[in-house]
């Protein structure tokens, strides 16, 4: 991989001479959907799939972006004196939102720079392409202007600050902090309230970690997804009528039957079972892997699904369809969407002579219901995003 794209940075800008090769991965998160951003706990893991760059700092005030899986945008030009979101940048706004990002906290860059991309996380995946670009984005700054006092997390920080306020969605933090710490083999216990964390190591002896791509991204990703943190901003208002708290994440499930009534709105209250309770069965799920009782981290697994699809609407059918069939394959230890929703992506655990059996008859059936072929990616975990020459 690092000589195309080497190859292809000699091509574009004359010479590869001085260029750094850069790696960020793309993360699953097995259990903790939408509790990112209601204070709750994440259980993600970075992958070994991600993006890759060659990067080399200029003396004007330009920079070059140019994809090598979106090559018909071309060479994009910004410039450090315009730190504008502008619609003709298309992709570019991810990379280009990182350099404003490190302005508005304090690291402006002095120069610009050229950057060639390339990755082989499955766009509109849900897997996270977008953290992951921003975080190797903040690595190449870090390392091609000598800032030395950012840590990982800062960076992951200053992804998810770009994405919320350059590129305007409002996301949780989870993304981009598994690319930013992703560590082989582990997956990250997150508390997203404090940022503390710890490593769990994945020892699946006799299983694998399989993704699924349903092909399918309905477009109200984006709007919906804004959609879902209002309703359960709006729940936690209510709340807080009453009880001293400063996040959804803050209760546990009895707390919040105890005092649910005050959650007026039916769908608010829907948004706000599923952010509490998801939050604890990810604690439990922890708790389960750390036994060593893998059985019960799949049945957290499955119902945290269910909560996805009637309590926070974020699944679709072709998604259930994946995660139905599934569930009826013996072998199956648990599944679910795993993603922001609407589309993208399904997370399953399944033992290894059941592996062949789960992608045969669930890309046969699916095709036949849903009219085109599903995917089927047998990940491992991999580590956080780094400079790798």
């Amino acid at each position: 991989m690092k000589q195309k794209l080497f190859d292809k940075f000699a091509e574009l800008f004359g010479s590869s001479e001085g260029a750094h090769f850069y790696f960020a991965p793309g993360r699953v998160n097995l259990i903790g959907e939408h509790t990112d951003y209601n204070g709750g706990h994440v259980f993600p893991c970075a992958l070994t799939m991600g993006t890759y760059a060659a990067a080399r700092k200029r003396d004007d005030r330009k920079m070059h972006f140019y994809s090598m899986n979106l090559d018909t945008f071309g060479v994009v030009e910004t410039s450090l004196d315009d730190m504008t979101n502008k619609p003709e940048y298309n992709w570019a706004n991810y990379p280009f939102g990182v350099v404003w990002a490190f302005a508005e906290k304090g690291h402006p860059i002095d120069s610009g720079f050229d950057m060639v991309i390339w990755g082989n996380i499955p766009n509109g995946a849900g897997l996270s392409s977008s953290a992951s670009l921003e975080v190797l984005t903040g690595v190449i700054l870090t390392d091609l202007f000598g800032i030395t006092d950012l840590t990982m997390t800062d960076l992951a920080l200053i992804g998810q600050y770009s994405e919320n306020n350059f590129n305007g969605c409002n996301c949780g933090i989870m993304d981009q902090f598994a690319s930013a710490n992703g560590k082989k083999d582990n997956a990250i216990f997150l508390d997203t309230n404090t940022l503390k964390f710890e490593y769990a190591p994945i020892k699946l002896d006799d299983a694998k970690i399989i993704i699924t791509n349903s092909k399918v991204k309905h477009s109200l990703v984006d709007s919906a997804y804004n959609d879902r943190r209002q309703e359960c901003t709006d729940a936690l208002a209510a709340l807080k009528t009453k009880l001293d708290i400063n996040s959804l994440g803050d209760l546990t499930p009895e707390e919040f039957e105890a005092n649910k009534d005050l959650i007026k709105d039916p769908i608010q209250l829907k948004r706000a079972k599923h952010a509490v309770y998801e939050n604890q069965r990810t604690i439990d799920a922890v708790a389960a892997l750390k036994a060593g009782d893998i059985t019960k981290f799949g049945q957290l697994m499955n119902q945290s699904h269910i909560s996805l699809r009637d309590d926070y609407e974020v699944s679709c059918e072709e998604i259930d369809i994946l995660v139905d069939l599934a569930w009826a394959i013996p072998g199956v230890i648990g599944s679910r969407i795993t993603g922001g929703g609407f589309g993208g992506c399904t997370v399953s655990i399944v033992k290894n002579d059941s592996v062949d059996t789960f992608i045969d008859s669930i890309g046969k059936t699916y095709k036949e219901k849903v009219g085109h072929e599903a995917e089927f990616y047998t990940v491992d975990i991999g580590a956080g995003a780094s400079r790798l020459d």
